[in-house]
């Protein structure tokens, strides 16, 4: 991504690039879930989205169902988009309350087509409804991560960047000012640079191994620490739905990427509460067929660097830090890394208020997503296992606290500071894990009855109207990007 991306440069400035990549080391790659800004990172880049889908196997993905995560049985989804829209200025979630007060028996999904639609398997993309009086459909991609990584090193080389195949096996710094100089390779070759990107996974060749940044630990708050991934086939036939699905279980949860040609699945728990053979067997008992490859198995500590831009080593990815894939912002981290290291990069020099500013503004993005993924936890009602018993009753950051405590007064939902989760994805996930909203924001009262039952029953018809003319997800695929895999 980050060579796709940089390789842009090329175009008005004599600059060399060169990505260090060795087909020995493997990556997870089982099935990646995405969430709408990552689309227009593929538009930003140039990519005909159709070409791209077909070649990675990919399908739409319209939000996160939930499973269990409340308590057990409880299913809810997670949808990209609003709930309705602003009525005089009044966030939707509390008109809606002020109607359900009086009677309305609606749940608030009903207003939002990106739920809907994943309820019925159905989808389409906005220009399917030129001129349709219609609210936007906003997805994102579920993608075969090692197909994807091969459609962007051939975007990457067609755009000058120069691939070099190693393993880095020395480091060379300066005397004076610590800043790498120069990489060695397994085969003797030193390839020296001005500024180093860092995707070397939780290793950290560079930003820990050779700068010892440190690294702050987060298990406290996100106490799971294993994953095991392995994709399956897809034998009953069905097409893949348009949602990733997470379904709790005894130490953590699992997760469904439904592919074109497979689903990738896994499992993440937490090693004080379980064994690693009873999580591969709670994982092979809840798949969807056979599986296809080996388990692979991963162990990682949810935290963040101290540092992400350290003199002139920029970490990304897993080298940046690790929040678990609950949220599928692991990609969206890479993506939006890339998009602060575009807008701060100088070609002449690197400065520290660059490397400042690339700090502050991550480490920001970093702690709010931890707020949101610690919600989902410590907002259940489960009290089944000593796991459960542990994330509900845990200290959690004083932000997330008043996150909570402010919209079980009254529903207010402040999105703070640039902060990738919206009003909806904060109100849906305590909704659907049993959170009430107290009360409602008074200036909701003043709205005129008549106008906003009119409103909101107009806004639900037209969301009924267009689920019910989307065609369903699988024949979309087979129309708009089909797999050559799948097939």
């Amino acid at each position: 991504m980050a060579a796709a991306a940089l390789g842009r440069l090329r175009n008005g400035r004599p600059v060399e690039i060169t990505l260090i990549e060795s087909e020995s080391i493997g990556t997870v790659g089982v099935g990646e879930a995405t969430i709408p800004p990552f689309v227009g990172f593929n538009q930003l880049l140039g990519i005909n989205e159709a070409e791209m889908l077909s070649e990675v196997g990919g399908t739409f993905k319209l939000g996160i169902q939930f499973e269990n995560w409340g308590k057990l049985g409880d299913s809810y989804i997670h949808p990209f988009g609003a709930y309705g829209y602003n009525m005089g200025g009044i966030s939707f979630h509390h008109v809606w309350h002020r109607l359900a007060v009086a009677g309305d028996k609606r749940p608030i999904q009903v207003f939002n087509l990106e739920t809907m639609a994943a309820y019925f398997g159905k989808f389409a993309r906005t220009e399917d409804f030129k001129g349709a009086d219609a609210p936007p459909v906003n997805y994102a991609y579920h993608l075969d991560a090692g197909r994807y990584a091969a459609f962007l090193r051939k975007l990457a080389e067609s755009r000058g960047v120069v691939r070099q195949e190693g393993k880095v096996v020395d480091v060379a710094l300066d005397g004076e000012s610590g800043f790498v100089t120069a990489v060695t390779l397994d085969g003797g070759k030193q390839i020296a640079g001005d500024l180093f990107i860092d995707c070397s996974g939780f290793r950290g060749l560079l930003i820990e191994q050779a700068l010892q940044t440190g690294y702050d630990d987060w298990s406290n708050y996100l106490p799971c620490n294993r994953a095991v991934a392995l994709p399956c086939q897809r034998e009953d036939g069905s097409p893949p739905p348009p949602f990733t699905r997470a379904t709790a279980h005894g130490a953590g949860w699992q997760w469904q990427v439904p592919l074109q040609h497979r689903n990738g699945n896994g499992h993440v728990y937490c090693s004080a509460y379980m064994e690693d053979q009873e999580a591969l067997d709670i994982l092979l008992g809840n798949i969807a067929g056979k599986p296809q490859a080996e388990p692979n198995w991963l162990r990682f500590v949810t935290g963040r660097r101290k540092k992400f831009w350290n003199k002139n080593v920029v970490a990304l990815g897993l080298a940046a830090g690790f929040m678990e894939p609950l949220e599928s912002t692991s990609i969206h981290l890479i993506n939006t890394g890339i998009d602060k290291l575009i807008s701060l990069l100088s070609l002449d020099g690197i400065t520290k208020v660059q490397e400042d500013t690339f700090n502050r503004l991550t480490g920001r993005e970093y702690a709010r997503i931890r707020d949101f993924l610690i919600l989902h936890y410590n907002a259940t009602s489960r009290t089944d296992t000593e796991f459960w018993n542990h994330v509900r009753t845990m200290p959690v950051p004083d932000t997330l606290t008043e996150k909570v405590e402010l919209f079980r007064a009254n529903g207010q939902i402040f999105r703070e500071e640039d902060e990738l989760f919206t009003e909806t994805s904060w109100a849906a996930v305590m909704m659907g894990q049993g959170i009430r909203m107290g009360s409602h924001n008074a200036m909701a009262d003043a709205l005129d009855p008549a106008t906003t039952a009119r409103e909101i029953n107009d806004m639900e018809q037209s969301i009924r109207y267009l689920v019910q003319r989307m065609p369903g997800h699988g024949d979309y695929l087979a129309r708009y990007c089909p797999a050559p895999m799948a097939a």
